[in-house]
């Protein structure tokens, strides 16, 4: 029987890039996985916190509307609240798959995040579907601000972003439509 001394499992194995060898490609750590570079993992943690907050806010505004139309912006809410959550859960998961460690502590998600103050108390469904606008565009704008950077590093974790900015988009619209008086013909 001959022996081929190319066939060995060393000169088979294929490295990540498609080649041959052992050689890891520097975005590779021991376990063969991507590790997400400090600047991606400090732009999703930015997502998370936005994220977070939104949630902790909708149930603040959920719990203290009054007015017309409570029970369509109570519901409302609630779609809002859920879809927060769940997208959040969405950036810790891709966070801990890239080996970054998201944190959203209270005390770092009141410090870090970019939506304003939520006022306490009652508030009006006029002002809280306007109150909740704008805390959906702040968090899209920190998505979008992030998104290129976010992108080059990682288009998957940009594919996450692209589903998360589209359906929170879709929220403000339907939220500010409550509000909205038609167009001039």
């Amino acid at each position: 029987m001959a022996t081929n001394k190319t066939s060995s499992p060393k000169a088979t194995q294929k490295s990540a890039r498609g080649g041959t060898g052992e050689k890891s490609t520097r975005r590779q750590n021991a376990e063969k996985g991507f590790v997400a570079p400090k600047e991606l993992s400090a732009h999703l943690q930015a997502v998370l916190v936005d994220l977070v907050e939104l949630s902790l806010q909708g149930k603040q505004a959920h719990w203290n509307v009054v007015g017309r139309n409570f029970r369509d912006t109570h519901r409302q809410l609630d779609e809002i609240i859920e879809a927060a959550r769940e997208f959040s859960d969405t950036v810790a998961e891709r966070m801990r798959a890239l080996h970054a460690v998201p944190d959203g502590r209270s005390d770092v998600v009141a410090a870090t995040t970019t939506l304003p103050e939520y006022p306490q108390g009652e508030i009006d469904t006029t002002e809280t579907v306007d109150l909740i606008t704008v805390r959906l565009e702040a968090v899209v704008h920190t998505m979008r601000d992030v998104h290129d950077d976010v992108d080059e590093a990682d288009p998957t974790s940009a594919d996450i972003l692209h589903a998360v900015i589209e359906k929170l988009e879709q929220f403000a619209w339907m939220v500010s439509a409550e509000n909205r008086k038609p167009a001039a013909k």
